[in-house]
């Protein structure tokens, strides 16, 4: 009769509405990151130039939608076909690897280190040192515009927002950022507001912003 009772339970409070949170499961996220890592890096970092980008520290909620994104084709990316699909990578494996990226720290430089530290633990913290190149451009107009365009939801200097699961952009590539604009501005990515954002912006102008967010990670 329990037994019956609890099978009810469960069938009504599913039917009412009310989402099961899904289990977080951060071993079975550095598992899944494994295969990440052959183009985002072992740490989230990103790579080739730019080409992928960074993963580490963005926001679990960010990051698992951009999945299921990947996975409906709604937003369009031949290299992650493979692996944003139901068979390599299920639904309820997703907020697992999204929270496993998301608690990744990288620091913008080399600490400072006593004689106990070994070569090999130095070679291990390098690995987490990541620092944006400094881009040329009109660095005041950048921020200008970073400032009336970009601040709001991407928070102050780029950094993001605790309350927010939109991404930071301090500590982002450049160039990946520069080809998810000219995108939102085409039409191949949407964005709420690419219209009034990114549909007339000249390219001096999408060059001051990422010259301004190559220094906010210093």
């Amino acid at each position: 009769m329990m037994k019956i009772f609890i099978f009810l339970f469960i069938s009504l409070f599913l039917s009412s509405g009310y989402a099961v949170e899904p289990e977080i499961d951060l071993d079975l996220g550095e598992e899944i990151n494994q295969v990440c890592a052959g183009c985002h890096g072992e740490y989230g970092e990103g790579g080739k130039d730019g080409e992928y980008p960074r993963l580490a520290g963005l926001p679990a909620d960010y990051i698992a939608a951009q999945i299921k994104l990947f996975k409906n084709e709604k937003r369009k990316n031949m290299p992650m076909r493979p692996y944003a699909n139901d068979r390599e990578l299920p639904d309820e494996d997703i907020p697992s690897v999204a929270a496993f990226l998301s608690q990744i720290k990288l620091t913008s430089e080399m600490p400072d280190f006593d004689e106990t530290v070994t070569a090999y633990e130095k070679l291990l913290i390098a690995k987490k040192v990541f620092n944006i190149p400094k881009l040329e451009g009109d660095i005041e107009l950048g921020e200008e515009l970073y400032v009336d365009d970009c601040q709001l939801c991407h928070g102050k200097n780029g950094a993001g927002k605790d309350d927010s699961d939109t991404p930071p952009l301090a500590g982002q590539y450049t160039q990946y950022m520069t080809k998810q604009i000219l995108q939102f501005a085409n039409g191949e990515r949407w964005h709420e507001y690419a219209e009034e954002l990114f549909a007339e912006m000249e390219p001096e102008e999408i060059q001051a912003i990422m010259a301004y967010l190559s220094i906010t990670d210093d």
